[in-house]
């Protein structure tokens, strides 16, 4: 199981998954199959958590008082330390000293932990040792693994004596350890550290690139799970409140005008209390309630409705029931049909509107005829929620449809493959087990079922990936292309000028999971066009696109690549690089072509730094960053967690710090250029990020701060200017759309994270619930630590859901009373570091009286004793 970062309360990580709840369904499916599980199974995940964090874990507190039930001897330790790799060793050595080490080590020996089930072993994978010193998070990107971690697998090879290895959940650690990214060696460390163990590994299958990593470098047999069930996010609490008035307030314009100043009343109180005007970009209230804001707050309020959220978490090998497989089908439905019509899109069809449910402009008003299936509707969002409701109602009852026929034809697939597809869930865990059998698991495809890729149903396959040759596909071509447009339509109208310079991060996993819409969107936008071999739908090459044609200027792009994007796409990184160097040899006006400009003022900056001439034309053109050749990630998770930060000027230090290696078709080992990318950095209008489905959203991981907050972080660090932040949304390839960061901060805000139907949707699931609640506080924390992105009513929003409600708070205390520590403390902090600027004293008492009783009850039971419901 994995564990990060190095909490109790964040045991079992696994994204979409409960993966203690897993882990027990597992336990009791070894048993069924006949392997000895001992006299003891945990009944449920809140009994395994009682189990394992009874003893030792990753957690620094309890360490050296808690009982340790097996662990490796130093001398037996030491004699196996010799037995690796001289590379390896060495490397070691100079981090972490001679064998043991230091770090992590008691008395009796180098700790492993973890829970005995007769022949089954449940642990817990150890800590990679950035908490050792908060030091290695600025300068250690490609850090060692510490002798502790090399002793827990050489116990479960060599003495445990295990037959396999089973990484339950999105992601572990040990893949992303340093050394080459295929065709691994002994001085590799993924290698050294697993040996040759059987590897079997249950990960999410809409991340096909981080499972093709753990292919790559472990060997790992893929088990893809189920994505978590979805639904519409609706309106709720005061939210609801608002809707109400508001379709109140348009009844009364027609049918009773005398009450109108009343209701005005109303509405600003209710935008007033909800701060919804700040999700428009109003830093004040409106004194007067004006049609075109009035407007403007329905069709927000359409749109939160209309977002998908999860609702709930999977379990591995069981599929979703009730309103949870209602909800699931609809998503699945929602975006396509082998009839080629999403469900919404059939029914509107089938109803003669005219419009695309998919694309419409929610807040629109709707002058059509009144439906029959549905009711009156004053908007388009109303005709929208209304067809989802009516297709939701499908999902369970049928009923006659001979008078819809397009409807009927998708439902007819609904139920017919995909609710079989989806009936099938359990074939994960019967995957799992023919694994451990050393018999054949079924391969098949990867991506988001969501976003129009329903044939990964059903799950528990070894997923695969794509041909790398053929991306970006023509649809993904497509989708960058639209994305660009968009753009540099909205920064126009925003600032009355075209973006001259644009930062963008390109993750190896997205590029797998849409063919390619990032580096697309990043072509397009420096104006150039792939090519393909009309017989293999391969990438051939490219073409620059006259300035005429493109009817706009170029823009500078710079990107910040993922070390698993550099492992797996130098195709790629070659293909843009090409680009780069062709548009910057473009004879071109400056206003023109922003990136020729660029370069040839860099060249003689270069020069006059004292670089040969050749050196400074190859450092003018650099355009592709990442971390050094076999690091990965971003630098700021661990920052963050240690807290060992003061300013901008830390966060953005690590960032370029991990981030400094230049990539071209030459250089496709990577040249050390942080001088270089420091510049490129400085020098950025416009910091992109995109997204590509609704399965998730950039509160769901660290990753999304570390990689758009980080590069915002130093660019208001090395500028002093704070850049344009944009968040793509290409969840409906369609139409993709463009919003600030704040406004997509805001509606995730809005839609999930203070949403009671989400709130709920957690607590079904115990301790992997509240590990949820704990993980989108930090997050939101670390986007507005890096990027400001934050209001402080959201703060006080998230305290209020999470912490002050009796209800969720009962629930947290019992199912993971670390995590209400936990958030309590990083509310207290997010104060202290003046990002939440206008708590009250009362509700800062009550944080700290909230933290120092879960400190209490962890120094009391810091034996692992859970209270118990």
């Amino acid at each position: 199981l994995a564990n990060y970062p190095n909490r109790d309360g964040r045991l079992a990580n696994g994204v979409g998954l409960d993966t203690p709840a897993s882990c027990v369904e597992v336990l009791k499916a070894l048993k069924q199959a006949g392997y000895d599980t001992g006299y003891y199974l945990p009944a449920d995940s809140a009994a395994l958590i009682a189990c394992l964090s009874a003893g030792v874990t990753n957690d620094p507190e309890g360490f050296d008082s808690r009982p340790l039930a097996q662990w490796v001897d130093i001398e037996a330790y030491q004699g196996y330390f010799a037995t690796l790799s001289g590379t390896v060793r060495t490397r070691v050595e100079a981090r972490w000293g001679a064998a043991p080490g230091e770090y992590g080590l008691r008395p009796e020996g180098l700790p492993v932990s973890g829970v005995r089930f007769g022949n089954v072993f449940v642990a817990i994978q150890p800590a990679r040792g950035y908490d050792s010193d908060p030091q290695l998070n600025y300068h250690a990107p490609d850090l060692e693994p510490p002798h502790p971690y090399f002793a827990f697998y050489y116990w479960l090879r060599e003495v445990w004596g295990a037959h396999a290895v089973v990484h339950l959940g999105k992601h572990g650690n040990l893949e992303w350890l340093p050394g080459k990214a295929n065709a691994l060696s002994a001085g590799c460390f993924p290698e050294a550290v697993l040996g040759a163990l059987p590897h079997l590994y249950p990960f999410i299958v809409n991340d096909p690139g981080e499972g093709t990593q753990a292919k790559r470098r472990t060997a790992a047999v893929i088990l893809d799970h189920l994505t978590p069930p979805m639904a519409r996010a609706e309106t709720y609490g005061p939210l609801l409140d608002l809707e109400n008035v508001i379709d109140e307030y348009h009844e009364a314009a027609s049918l009773d005008p005398a009450r109108l100043p009343a209701l005005q009343t109303r509405l600003l109180a209710l935008i007033g209390k909800t701060e919804l005007h700040r999700d428009l970009g109003l830093a004040q209230l409106p004194a007067d309630l004006l049609p075109e804001f009035l407007t403007s707050v329905d069709g927000y309020l359409c749109e939160i409705k209309e977002m998908q959220i999860r609702d709930g978490l999977h379990i591995f090998g069981q599929a979703p029931e009730g309103e949870q497989l209602c909800g699931l089908l609809v998503a699945l439905a929602r975006p396509g049909s082998p009839s080629g019509s999403g469900i919404t899109q059939a029914l509107a069809l089938d109803l003669g509107l005219d419009f695309d449910p998919l694309v419409a402009e929610l807040g629109e008003p709707y002058a059509g005829p009144v439906l029959d299936l549905i009711g009156p509707c004053r908007t388009v969002g109303d005709v929208v929620e209304g067809l989802e409701r009516f297709a939701h109602g499908l999902m369970a009852e049928p009923g006659d449809l001979s008078v819809l026929p397009r409807t009927r034809e998708v439902l007819d697939w609904v139920t017919g493959p995909l609710l079989t597809a989806l009936m099938q869930t359990d074939e994960e865990m019967v995957h799992l087990l023919a694994g451990l059998d050393g018999r054949f698991v079924p391969a098949g495809p990867s991506g988001a079922p969501t976003r129009g890729r329903p044939e990964v149903l059903p799950t528990g396959r070894n997923f695969y990936s794509v041909d790398v040759r053929a991306i970006p596909t023509p649809g993904a071509w497509d989708v960058g292309r639209k994305a660009a447009e968009a753009l540099v339509e909205r920064y126009t109208q925003e600032h009355g000028e075209y973006p001259r310079s644009l930062g963008l991060s390109v993750w190896g996993t997205s590029t797998m999971r849409t063919g390619g819409d990032d580096l697309a969107e990043a072509l397009a936008l420096i104006g150039a066009q792939p090519v393909w071999d009309r017989a293999s739908r391969r990438v051939t090459g490219f073409e620059v696109i006259p300035v005429a044609v493109l009817g706009r200027p170029r823009v500078d792009v710079t990107l910040r690549i993922s070390g698993f994007f550099r492992d797996a796409f130098a195709n790629l990184i070659g293909l843009f690089d090409d680009a780069v160097r062709a548009v910057a040899n473009c004879d071109e006006a400056d206003e023109d072509n922003p990136l020729r400009a660029q370069v040839q003022v860099d060249r003689q900056f270069w020069v006059d730094e004292g670089l040969p001439v050749e050196e400074a034309e190859v450092h003018s053109r650099l355009r592709i960053f990442g971390s050094k050749p076999g690091a990965y990630g971003a630098g700021l998770q661990g920052l963050i967690e240690s807290r060992c930060w003061q300013d901008d000027g830390d966060l953005a230090r690590a960032y370029l710090n991990w981030s400094g290696y230049a990539y071209t078709r030459a250089a496709e080992a990577g040249i050390s250029a942080p001088a270089a990318f420091a510049r490129r950095l400085g020098r950025l209008a416009v910091v992109l990020h995109n997204q590509d489905n609704r399965e998730h959203d950039l509160l769901d991981s660290d990753d999304y701060y570390q990689f758009q907050g980080g590069m915002t972080a130093a660019v208001r660090s090395l500028s002093g200017r704070q850049p344009v932040t944009y968040f793509g949304d290409h969840s409906r390839p369609q139409a993709p759309k463009v919003r600030s960061l704040h406004e997509e901060v805001s509606r995730v805000y809005r839609a999930r994270v203070v949403n009671p139907k989400w709130i709920r949707g957690m607590m079904r699931h115990g301790y992997k619930g509240a590990f949820e609640l704990s993980a989108t506080v930090d997050y939101l924390f670390a986007y507005d630590a890096t990027a400001q992105c934050v209001e402080d009513f959201m703060y006080q929003g998230v305290a209020e859901s999470y912490l002050f409600d009796p209800e969720v708070q009962q629930f947290v205390r019992r199912k993971n009373p670390w995590v209400l520590r936990d958030m309590a403390e990083r509310l207290l902090e997010a104060h202290q570091r003046g990002l939440w600027s206008t708590p009250t004293s009362q509700t800062l008492d009550t944080l700290r009286g909230l933290m120092l009783e879960a400190e209490a009850w962890i120094e009391t039971h810091n034996d692992g004793t859970m209270p118990r419901p």
